[in-house]
């Protein structure tokens, strides 16, 4: 995933008198008169046009990939490296930080510029996605609308997890964010990853780690995992590719079944409206025989 150039940035040298002038500012008391929103987290973005508020969004972060009219917004830089002067050069009256949100210096200088700042979670279990979307709805005074949206991807997720019930051996899955020099980053808890794998009915087999942590091949091979899941990325499209014909991997669960399986990064991570049907879609691939892809 390429972060778009930020080409309206002004000198660094302007960053306190910015700073200084955003502190003069009060912030606006109703959060709906808002009509200059800057949106960084693809998941806030995509949530902020579905709720048909896109004209009044001014600039956004590089993972706000989808709409693909979200990409001609201006690009305040990629959601944990951002720059305070890039998003308050845009004049913001509303910021819609997603938790991911960072470096942590650049998100206490823009809570303390007087503006408005909505502090969006995560979200990455099955109440956490419908409550991102109210919570940004309230934000933009639109929360009947947001809240008509939030009924519609939880009844998504109800009824997947309804369907899934009768699962009795839960597929094991290993995500692998990366491959660095064929060495796997896999993900543990407090992840999306984690929580994506989770919706779908299915056991993270790196569960009992926190984060993101890179393994040998050998490693991650003998947690046996029945698939493997992974992101399609521009920048490395035949990434993953021959995983399974590994030496360590080729035992596997996965290599008996060929379970590699990709999916794109915003809509399997992005915990966003489409939540519920990237759950369906990656529930369906590993178990095939309950034919969720043509569930509604």
């Amino acid at each position: 995933m390429t972060i778009r150039e930020l080409t309206f940035l002004r000198p660094l040298s302007h960053l306190a008198m910015l700073g200084a002038i955003a502190l003069s500012l009060s912030a606006p008391a109703v959060a709906a008169d808002a009509q200059r929103i800057v949106s960084v987290g693809g998941a806030a973005t995509e949530v902020l046009y579905r709720l048909g508020v896109q004209d009044r969004v001014v600039g956004v972060d590089s993972t706000s990939l989808y709409p693909a009219e979200a990409r001609d917004k201006p690009d305040v830089g990629y959601i944990r490296s951002l720059s305070a002067e890039g998003i308050l050069s845009l004049s913001p009256d509303l910021i819609i930080l997603e938790e991911a949100s960072g470096p942590p210096e650049t998100v206490a200088i823009i809570d303390k510029a007087g503006l408005k700042v909505a502090h969006v979670p995560s979200g990455y279990d099955l109440g956490g996605v419908p409550q991102k979307i109210r919570d940004i709805a309230a934000a933009v005074g639109k929360s009947e609308d947001g809240n008509k949206l939030a009924a519609e991807v939880d009844a998504e997720l109800v009824d997947l997890k309804n369907r899934l019930a009768g699962v009795k051996t839960k597929k094991r899955v290993l995500f692998i964010l990366s491959l660095v020099d064929g060495r796997p980053m896999a993900a543990g808890t407090h992840t999306a990853a984690n929580g994506i794998i989770e919706l779908a009915g299915a056991e993270n087999v790196f569960a009992d780690v926190k984060g993101y942590k890179t393994l040998s091949p050998e490693a991650a091979a003998a947690m046996k995992p029945d698939a493997i899941l992974m992101i399609d990325r521009s920048s490395a499209p035949h990434e993953g590719e021959g995983l399974l014909s590994v030496p360590a991997f080729a035992a596997t669960p996965a290599a008996a079944t060929g379970s590699l399986f990709k999916m794109d990064a915003l809509y399997l991570l992005g915990f966003g409206p489409r939540t519920g049907q990237a759950a369906r879609e990656l529930a369906s691939k590993l178990y095939p025989d309950l034919n969720l892809a043509a569930a509604k």
